[in-house]
Parts: structure tokens; sequence; C-alpha cells
């Protein structure tokens, strides 16, 4: 029976502050696809409408590229087309969610918005079984900053 002394999300927090840029890039991106993992599946279109509503036209562009890989017709690099063919993606959505969440979350890092304002919104509403696997999942993203990749 292993020993915890601290919760998952404080682990999460003190692992964000304890690594560095790029090791936290990957953290915040790892706390995002957990988010859309949790996200209750009636709620994903209004997710989904918000990230692709925040996004600059280079990431527009990049996700209507995802989209003519999934063979939903001539994907359209604006808000209204990407919304629009949202529904048709199937299984796919939690896939096209977490594409256009991280380009949000790339932008907010670029800009200088705290890691901790993400973390204080996120993590409140991840369950306790997804915050213990992003837990392990921030374990090995610490391990591998400490041994020595380019920060």
């Amino acid at each position: 029976m292993p020993l915890c002394f601290i919760e998952p999300q404080n682990a999460i927090r003190v692992i964000a502050e304890s690594i560095g840029r790029e090791a936290r890039r990957q953290l915040l991106g790892e706390v995002v696809r957990s988010w859309v993992d949790d996200i209750p599946e009636q709620e994903l279109g209004v997710h989904y409408a918000k990230a692709v509503a925040n996004l600059g036209e280079d990431d527009l562009h990049l996700l209507a590229a995802w989209h003519a890989s999934l063979d939903v017709g001539h994907p359209v690099p604006n808000t209204e087309f990407l919304v629009g063919v949202f529904p048709s993606l199937g299984e796919n959505r939690r896939e096209a969610l977490k594409i256009a969440a991280g380009f949000n979350g790339e932008e907010a890092m670029d800009a200088g918005v705290a890691e901790e304002h993400a973390l204080d919104t996120v993590l409140p509403r991840l369950s306790r079984p997804r915050l213990v696997e992003l837990a392990n999942e921030c374990v090995e993203l610490y391990i591998w900053d400490r041994l020595g990749n380019d920060n």
C-alpha cells in the first residue's frame, strides 16, 4: 500500500514550480488534455466553441488542416466552419478540443500568463482519478526535467 502525504492537486503545483520552462509547457499541455478528458460528453461543443473563438488566424489554419486529415469536407479556417463541423467529428471531438485548447495554452504561456492561473482554473475541475493520473505524469516530467533536458 503506497503512502501519500500530499494531495495530487498539490503535488502537481509543487512539481510545476520545480521544473524548467520546457517541462512546464509540457505539464500545462497535460493539464489541458486531462481537463478535456474529464469534460462530460454533452459539454464538449460549448468548450470547443469557446476555444476556437480565441484562436488566431495561424492556429485556425492549423486546426482546419487537422480537420482535413479527417475527410470532413473542404475545411475552411474560420470559427464558423470549425464549430459547425464539430458534431460530425464523432470520436475525434475530444482530440479537436485538445488541439484548440492546446493552442490557447501555448498562446497564454507566450503572453506570460502564469501557469498558476491555468492550474487554479483547471485542477479544481478534475476528478480525483484524473488528478492522480495527472500527478503520475507530472512526476515523470519532473524526472525527465531533472535528468538534464535543455530548458
